[in-house]
């Protein structure tokens, strides 16, 4: 009689949790969608469908959270999606869309980009816990990604026709990689609370940028996830200004 109950505490422990999986799992199918859209040279498609993952990822974290079914396996779950869904399917998507007449730096660059996002992943993974949850070390590979699809759809938006064949693809893609793995800060908006109460003028902007990006939904959300992208960039180098402009003044205080 004391071994089963036990047992049923061992049985549930092999369970998962049914609701935020079933999100990640969406957000896997949209990206390996993306990878048979950019085969077939539907390249609007395949960015749309990376856009859409994107969503998915950040809705399953916060369900998960919300209904206190976080877990050890969705977080791996969610992992192993995300280098599908952000790193594989963002580089088949240049390579088919742009890097392909590159010939073998082409494909050497987005091979670099899915490595670079599952350096990016597994260095996240352990270091939960250890810096400040406020911000990103690296540039999350949802905002790589990110910049790739967008990229992709305001090429079209601006009268873009067929395939991209630029080096400013593939110098963007490089640094975007590169980006991934760096140690630049970038804001992580995880002490956002949207429950709390604000001041009404934050509503009225609120709903003015929901209104541009609804008229405009390809120039803005580049121009969202592209200036994220850079925000790390620019953070540091005012960091590194203002350090060197207070040492500068040390010096001169000094001399006095």
């Amino acid at each position: 009689m004391k071994e089963r109950p036990r047992f049923q505490k061992e049985k549930m422990k092999k369970g998962i949790y049914v609701l935020p999986n079933l999100f990640t799992t969406a957000s896997l199918f949209a990206g390996f969608y993306s990878m048979i859209a950019s085969m077939k040279g539907l390249f609007e498609v395949a960015a749309v469908a990376i856009l859409i993952a994107a969503v998915l990822d950040a809705l399953d974290g916060r369900i998960a959270r919300m209904t206190n079914t976080t877990s050890r396996f969705g977080a791996e779950y969610d992992s192993l999606a995300d280098l599908v869904s952000f790193g594989v399917a963002p580089a088949v998507l240049a390579y088919a869309w742009s890097l392909q007449d590159f010939g073998r730096w082409g494909w050497v660059v987005a091979f670099l980009f899915v490595t670079c996002g599952a350096l990016r992943l597994a260095r996240f993974n352990i270091q939960i816990g250890i810096i400040d949850s406020r911000v990103f070390n690296g540039l999350p590979i949802p905002g790589a990604a990110g910049v790739v699809a967008t990229g992709v759809l305001i090429y079209y938006k601006l009268g873009g026709v067929g395939h991209f064949h630029h080096p400013l693809v593939l110098i963007s893609v490089l640094v975007l990689a590169l980006f991934m793995v760096s140690n630049i800060k970038y804001y992580s908006f995880k002490d956002l609370n949207f429950f709390a109460k604000k001041p009404f003028m934050s509503f009225v902007f609120i709903v003015c940028i929901l209104v541009v990006v609804i008229a405009e939904p390809q120039i803005m959300i580049f121009t969202f996830v592209a200036g994220y992208s850079l925000s790390g960039p620019v953070w540091l180098a005012v960091k590194l200004y203002r350090k060197g402009t207070a040492a500068a003044a040390e010096r001169k205080n000094a001399l006095v």
